[in-house]
């Protein structure tokens, strides 16, 4: 499968052309445990050949260690693809959590640093990876502004932000895409966020769409798996949220498929401007997700499958309360 066989989609009304499915790379930096960076470098490689094109990290994800990964896997290959990145969690140096800041020094100064660690001039889209409730979005962005201006972002993207913000954002400068969280059990941005997207000409790039594992059957047993501590793999929610992926792998299986790739398939077939974030950390979980592009639903199928896995019957929620509360995309 190459890019000239695939149908490509938009990156929203002023962004390129791209592949229908991007690369996350958070998991190659073992936030679900122990990884390799070898096998994460050949997966990496191997998406450029398959035609993927946007390549999704964070500079927070393993303390920089993604970015630098990314760089070494780009050296040569840093033409063909985009370098999506998110900026602003603090973190200590025992990788603890400490907020949030997206005021124009640290984005500016956040760049410089993601830059080097990538070893590039530029990335392409560059993005806060939340809303800093102390800074006005119109400062960040236009922080953001000022470096597309300057040469070193072209384009500029939101992360979990609702309607409001979305729409502020757009006035300062055109955006390409929002970053949020979506699949057949997290299925909330469909109500307010998705139809200001179509109206802005604004693209989603959904990640999670095998909610972190959970409707691939994915074990929570390594150590520092941070699924462990979501609302969504514990006790009496974990019992029951499998009963959902064992719906999902009923139908898949009726289809000849894995539940990997319908969940993928089904994530691609509702909306045009969709493209799924896919955090595969090896060739072989790379190779099975590609397959999703080969499969066509039909209107009845895609009915048929959100009847046997309700996003209602979901127990947890996607984050812990507290960063739930603080989600501008749950407002």
């Amino acid at each position: 499968m190459t890019a000239s066989t695939t149908l490509r989609r938009k990156l929203g009304a002023t962004g390129p052309d791209v592949f229908p499915i991007a690369l996350g790379c958070m998991g190659m930096s073992g936030v679900y445990g122990a990884t390799d960076d070898a096998e994460s470098i050949a997966t990496i490689h191997a998406a450029i050949d398959a035609g993927i094109n946007v390549i999704d990290t964070g500079d927070f994800y393993g303390m920089g260690h993604n970015e630098m990964l990314i760089g070494r896997a780009l050296h040569f290959q840093r033409e063909q693809m985009l370098l999506s990145v998110k900026f602003g969690a603090q973190r200590g140096p025992d990788g603890s959590w400490m907020g949030f800041d997206a005021r124009p020094a640290a984005v500016k100064t956040a760049l410089a640093y993601s830059l080097k660690r990538l070893d590039v001039d530029h990335v392409d889209i560059y993005r806060p990876a939340r809303l800093d409730p102390n800074v006005p979005i119109e400062d960040t962005i236009g922080a953001i502004a000022e470096m597309v201006q300057a040469g070193y972002v072209r384009y500029i993207g939101l992360s979990e932000v609702g309607p409001e913000t979305i729409r502020r954002a757009a006035q300062v400068h055109p955006i390409v895409d929002l970053q949020i969280e979506y699949a057949l059990i997290s299925r909330s941005p469909e109500t307010k966020i998705f139809p200001v997207l179509d109206e802005l000409g604004i693209a989603a790039t959904t990640y999670g769409t095998l909610s972190r594992g959970l409707l691939s059957g994915s074990q929570t047993a390594a150590p520092g798996d941070y699924r462990a501590h979501l609302p969504r793999f514990k006790g009496d929610n974990l019992t029951n949220n499998q009963r959902l992926a064992a719906n999902l792998k009923e139908v898949a299986a009726s289809k000849g498929i894995t539940p990997v790739q319908l969940a993928i398939a089904w994530a691609l077939a509702k909306q045009p401007f969709i493209i799924p974030v896919v955090g595969a950390r090896t060739r072989a979980q790379l190779t099975e997700s590609l397959g999703a592009l080969e499969v066509n639903l039909t209107a009845d199928e895609i009915a048929a499958l959100e009847a046997a896995v309700p996003a209602e019957a979901v127990a947890g929620t996607r984050y812990d309360p507290t960063q739930m509360r603080n989600l501008d995309s749950e407002k």
